[in-house]
């Protein structure tokens, strides 16, 4: 279908096919051919004198920094426990600026207390084993084995001497063989007790064996991730605050009863403030992260310096419209800047702002 009349459906969308910069000019031509003193003028001077101020509007309008508008965002951090208790404490009130490290709120602890007593006793236990083990025998039991092997020795020299005794008499012919024989077996006997407790004080100063070091290494180390199982288990039921931010909402009230992972806080830190804003696609190709820019809004006593950290590499429309070469000035591209943290808390979340590029 050609044409320009009401069935053409290109006659309702004339923007598809003409610019920006060519509607003004049709617009001024459309306009009376006479000048202000009455004298006629024909339509090509007309549309010459519109370019001509269109063309002095642009180049003005060329040296202004260019502006976008925008709105602040914000990426809220839900603060909970891996722990679950009666919430005891709540440190933070809704719209409170706190500082990171911050004791935000506390949950019931003494099961948890106690775990963690429990689980240090157990690790002086097992150091205490290992230490008995590394060290041997106390020197109070090695000075008993000591005193036994004095016993031993007087009675080894006691029976070397009857031995000799009898060994003459046996051969003077004075007393029989089976009494020479009892005095060498007592003899022998006593001295290899002698030296048997002579071994027992040298054991008794060792440690003990490598397997049973190792076992009980083992059991130490078992107990010390008791412990710092308990203790973490025990940290968990109170919160602090992961960074400065401002407390958006508490979902919890004291004495009530909280969930493992369940949100008591709401709070937004200062580095997840951001401004969100769309720029033309003839502009997004300049733009690069780290490039500064100035935020602007109402009621703020000066504007706000921020830097791109964030531009999309996808297109959109805005508003959604058939895509042609005509109206390419409706393809946006999305940037996200982020302010200093000393001034994220001046702006809020849903704000309408206005960002000049610099």
């Amino acid at each position: 279908m050609t044409g320009n009349g009401p069935g053409n459906p290109t006659s309702a969308l004339p923007f598809l096919h003409k610019s920006n910069r060519e509607a003004r000019v049709d617009r001024c031509a459309e306009g009376p051919a006479r000048t202000s003193d009455g004298r006629s003028v024909t339509r090509t001077a007309l549309i010459a004198g519109c370019m001509l101020a269109v063309t002095a509007l642009a180049g003005c309008s060329r040296h202004d920094a260019p502006s976008y508008q925008g709105y602040v965002e914000g990426e809220f951090v839900y603060l909970s426990s891996s722990q679950p208790g009666t919430l005891t404490q709540l440190g933070v009130t809704r719209g409170q600026m706190v500082d990171s490290g911050t004791s935000v709120f506390t949950l019931e602890s003494g099961s948890e207390a106690a775990a963690l007593k429990q689980a240090q006793q157990q690790l002086v236990s097992a150091r205490a084993q290992l230490h008995d083990i590394q060290t041997g025998k106390r020197p109070v039991e090695i000075d008993v084995t000591k005193a036994q092997l004095a016993q031993a020795t007087a009675n080894a020299r006691k029976a070397a001497l009857q031995l000799t005794r009898d060994e003459a008499q046996y051969s003077a012919g004075g007393i029989p063989k089976a009494q020479l024989d009892d005095s060498r077996a007592n003899a022998e006997s006593t001295a290899a007790q002698v030296r048997e407790l002579s071994y027992q004080i040298d054991v008794a100063r060792l440690p003990g064996r490598t397997q049973q070091l190792g076992a009980q290494s083992a059991q130490v180390e078992a107990a010390q991730a008791a412990v710092a199982q308990a203790q973490w288990k025990l940290d968990q039921k109170q919160v602090s605050a992961p960074a400065q931010g401002r407390v958006y909402d508490t979902l919890f009230r004291i004495g009530e009863w909280v969930q493992a992972g369940s949100p008591v806080v709401q709070m937004l830190p200062a580095q997840n403030v951001k401004v969100r804003f769309f720029v033309p696609e003839t502009v997004v190709g300049s733009l690069q992260p780290n490039r500064a820019l100035t935020i602007h809004c109402d009621g703020c006593a000066t504007d706000i310096e921020a830097k791109i950290t964030f531009i999309s590499n996808a297109a959109e429309f805005t508003p959604p419209v058939i895509y042609s070469n005509e109206r390419r000035s409706k393809l946006v591209f999305l940037v996200e800047a982020h302010p200093a943290v000393a001034d994220a808390g001046k702006l809020r979340p849903g704000q309408p702002v206005t960002v000049t590029l610099r």
